[in-house]
């Protein structure tokens, strides 16, 4: 069959990608070979989210007290905790089959594979043909030589997100936002974590105050965190998972009844036959210009495939680039330099732009606004005081150069700071933006009068 566009891949990026299509009055097929919605919506950030929402309540419970009121026993019901995930995520996944049929589009599953630039192999026995094909298929958890993963003792986020029972201990290897959010979820239901990072500070992609800030309050909860450190060798045996451990102070052993491995993503570019195309793959990822264009005529690659931030919002973001060029509309390209990113571990983490050792190296003159959430009257009235919100601005132009957020609430916060740096607001006119009080946001305006060398408010 013909199609104008044929999208391989239904996660965040794919999806939007075929209604984008369709919205465009194009014949547009989408190939799958799972559950609509890919890793995000079935196996990632959903059910994670899921997740980390029970855990919240579970943690309000049991500070009940704190708040004035008289609780009974809270413990967690590791059955009815994982079946509210898998439903929450069923019910997302079949919003995305009902999206995709009220555009129209036609939906093939199996397993899609290039025989040339405008033609699909589908599982080896149907052929479909287009003028553009779009590769939308995502990433799997990396595995490491030393740390492999069969998911019963060494399990991946597949298997972690959804767990037949609360194990005794953990070993987190890996404290990016998988690590560290499912080493906040397992915490709170009664496993003891230790988490081991290779790199000096745990979320080492973050501003290094924040990293700092979020040590402090995961080994307050409980949480052994581990820095310059890494697992040599690990044995599995039915008294649970033996693992060495390389330390600043030397060699460790322990036993763990789980080890989650968090160490990152890998492209699903393997049996698409991007070799057959001569398809450009670079540092395992495909290679694309600005429009998410491939050097072979026709086919082009989003999301976890190629080699910008494997962010849900960023494949969503250039599946609609990609489609609406196809279409001829004037669209920009996207600026990577005001992607915001989020990490949902207690408190949470939300950032955009550049961090203060960026901007030093980079040789920028700037200055920086910070607010805690100590001094919030929202934070202390919700008990929520650990955080704080940090602005840098560029010395000349007092423009908003970076945001790094931790604390209660800042997910839903950073989009207005990406707002704030995509229009150039200055801190002056941040910290003249009048915010409700009282709201987590404060910090934000007062942040900036900080940077401002103006009066703060509370």
């Amino acid at each position: 069959m013909r199609y104008d566009v044929i999208v391989t891949g239904s996660g965040p990026g794919g999806y939007v990608a075929a209604i984008c299509a369709a919205q465009h009055k194009f014949k547009t097929a989408l190939v799958e070979y799972s559950d609509a919605g890919g890793v995000c919506l079935n196996r990632g950030c959903i059910p994670a989210k899921t997740l980390l929402k029970s855990v919240s309540v579970l943690e309000n419970c049991r500070h009940a007290g704190e708040y004035g009121i008289i609780a009974g026993e809270c413990n967690p019901d590791i059955e009815k905790i994982v079946a509210r995930a898998r439903n929450v995520s069923q019910t997302m996944s079949r919003g995305v089959d009902f999206l995709l049929k009220k555009n129209g589009i036609y939906l093939i599953r199996g397993h899609g594979r290039l025989l040339a630039p405008d033609t699909m192999e589908i599982d080896g026995n149907k052929t479909i043909t287009a003028s553009h094909i779009i590769l939308a298929t995502g990433a799997r958890p990396k595995e490491l030589p030393n740390l492999p993963i069969d998911e019963k003792y060494v399990k991946s986020y597949k298997t972690a997100l959804f767990p037949e029972h609360i194990p005794a201990s953990m070993l987190v290897v890996g404290s990016g936002a998988i690590g560290t959010e499912l080493a906040c979820f397992y915490n709170a239901v009664g496993t003891k974590v230790t988490m081991v990072e290779y790199l000096p500070r745990i979320v080492p992609l973050e501003d290094e105050d924040v990293s700092a800030q979020l040590s402090r309050s995961l080994r307050k909860s409980g949480i052994r965190v581990m820095t310059d450190s890494s697992v040599d060798s690990l044995v599995v045996g039915s008294n649970g998972c033996t693992a060495s451990i390389s330390t600043k102070k030397g060699k460790e052993t322990a036993v763990y009844e789980q080890i989650l491995s968090a160490v990152g993503v890998t492209a699903n570019i393997e049996n698409l036959g991007l070799e057959t195309l001569g398809v450009e793959i670079i540092n395992g990822k495909i290679a694309t210009d600005r429009f998410y264009r491939t050097n072979v005529e026709g086919v082009y690659a989003i999301g976890d495939v190629i080699a910008t931030p494997s962010l849900a919002h960023v494949a969503s973001a250039e599946a609609i680039v990609c489609v609406e060029k196809i279409a001829g509309v004037g669209v920009p390209p996207i600026d990577y330099t005001n992607i915001p990113s989020c990490i949902y571990t207690n408190p949470e983490i939300a950032s955009v732009g550049l961090t203060e050792k960026q901007a030093t190296e980079s040789g920028l003159p700037f200055r920086v606004g910070k607010f805690p959430y100590t001094a919030s009257g929202k934070a202390a009235a919700t008990g929520c005081r650990d955080g704080f919100v940090k602005l840098l601005f560029d010395n000349n132009s007092d423009k908003l150069i970076g945001a790094h957020l931790v604390g209660s609430g800042v997910t839903e916060m950073i989009a207005g700071l990406v707002a704030a740096k995509k229009f150039e607001l200055t801190a002056a006119q941040l910290h003249s933006i009048i915010h409700p009080h009282p709201t987590m946001s404060e910090a934000i305006m007062e942040a900036a009068a900080a940077a401002h060398n103006q009066c703060i408010h509370l």
